[in-house]
């Protein structure tokens, strides 16, 4: 069997409409993808929130903009013996151990010096058999990885080299499901994406998902995490902001064609108003001058 074509990708959660913060990444991951010959992958992280149909009317609106992608699109859900075996590999190798804790107690518990709010205090990496007897008795099980390490480097196209926190991450939450950092690596390595451009707030995450790939013998993939989209008030841009999905934006005369000629213009790739293509946009495209502030986009009302 051949190994996967290399590819970039795009990886909503089906628990809404996209919104165009969301879409514009997914147009830039397009076009990074294409500007390097790369395939262009769609992944559904469904293992969390899930509204039902969402997922349908997320291809929908790529397609409205004229993203193409290879099939089939891969369902996060449907990967659950995957992942599995990975932690059984790591749990037998010794790399992993059992926590207990809750989100409170991680917070309020004593931290290594200089360690980021929230890290991962090591509470349980040395419990005796009999103090996890005590402790399964009272509340199930994550799993978690001995990292080892405390921090990790990765490289970034529009960040250089970024070195960031470690900690003894979570594999697999105390209801059984697998956690973000661990499907993620296991999902890239298994469909060929070595390249990741995603928004940059999930810069923070690159090098434990990167060690993570070292770790089970996956060079990391190639990351580009591209400048956000903001409200007014410069936080996040989230659906509670107004017309911000296509169908709301359609309701006050956008359509996706408008949008894709806004979000070209706040990349630097259009003229304000001009019509645009995805290939229009693929023959502009240059990495090294890529817009590194922040979109703030004001909904039509």
């Amino acid at each position: 069997m051949l190994p996967p074509s290399p590819a970039g990708r795009f990886a909503p959660s089906p628990s809404g409409d996209l919104h165009i913060g969301n879409l514009r990444t997914a147009v830039l991951a397009w076009l990074f993808a294409h500007a390097t010959g790369r395939g262009f992958a769609i992944r559904m992280e469904d293992l969390d929130r899930v509204r039902p149909g969402s997922d349908v009317r997320q291809l929908r609106d790529l397609a409205a903009l004229g993203l193409s992608w290879d099939e089939p699109v891969v369902y996060q859900s449907q990967r659950l013996e995957e992942y599995r075996a990975v932690v059984d590999e790591l749990v037998a190798a010794g790399r992993t151990f059992e926590c207990y804790c809750t989100r409170r107690e991680i917070l309020e518990a004593p931290s290594a010096p200089h360690a980021p709010q929230g890290a991962y205090p090591g509470t349980c990496r040395d419990l005796s058999e009999a103090q996890r007897a005590q402790r399964r008795s009272e509340r199930p099980a994550a799993i978690r990885l001995r990292a080892e390490v405390s921090s990790f480097t990765v490289h970034d196209l529009l960040y250089g080299e970024f070195t960031g926190d470690v900690d003894d991450f979570v594999l697999v939450r105390n209801d059984g499901t697998p956690a973000y950092n661990l499907a993620v690596v296991v999902d890239d390595a298994a469909t060929g994406v070595d390249q990741v451009v995603r928004g940059d707030d999930l810069l923070s995450s690159a090098p434990r998902q990167a060690f993570l790939a070292t770790l089970l013998g996956h060079r990391p993939p190639e990351y580009a995490h591209v400048p956000m989209v903001l409200n007014r008030s410069g936080a996040r841009l989230a659906k509670r902001d107004g017309a911000v999905t296509l169908t709301d934006l359609a309701g006050h005369g956008v359509d996706a064609a408008s949008a894709l000629s806004m979000m070209a213009e706040s990349l630097g790739l259009a003229a304000a108003g001009e019509p645009v293509t995805l290939n229009v946009l693929a023959e502009r495209f240059d990495p090294s001058t890529l817009v590194r502030t922040p979109w703030v986009f004001v909904p039509p009302e």
